[in-house]
């Protein structure tokens, strides 16, 4: 058994390498644009329903593209293997 814990000491390594929570970080921050994109078109006065703010190409088409792009890019970054490190001589 103490052979056992012995052997692994020192061979933990984590799921992800440094350049996949790189990527994972650009991809929150595409899905936060993509969010922050669909922020907005709010009126002051109650009985007025501006239409073309809220109903706008950036509301209803391009920020759920930006949203699904970032998180195709989190699967992207979850999935992609880690680099071999190339051995010093």
């Amino acid at each position: 058994m103490a052979k056992k814990k012995k052997d692994m000491e020192g061979k933990f390594e984590f799921p992800f390498k440094r350049e996949n929570y790189k990527l994972l970080i650009i991809g929150f921050a595409i899905i936060v644009l993509g969010f922050a994109l669909m922020a907005g078109g709010g009126s002051d006065d109650p009985n007025v329903f501006k239409y073309e703010e809220i109903f706008s190409f950036r509301r209803i088409t391009l920020a759920p593209i930006v949203a699904i792009f970032g998180f195709v890019f989190i699967i992207y970054a979850i999935m992609k293997p880690p680099q071999a490190k190339e051995e010093k001589k």
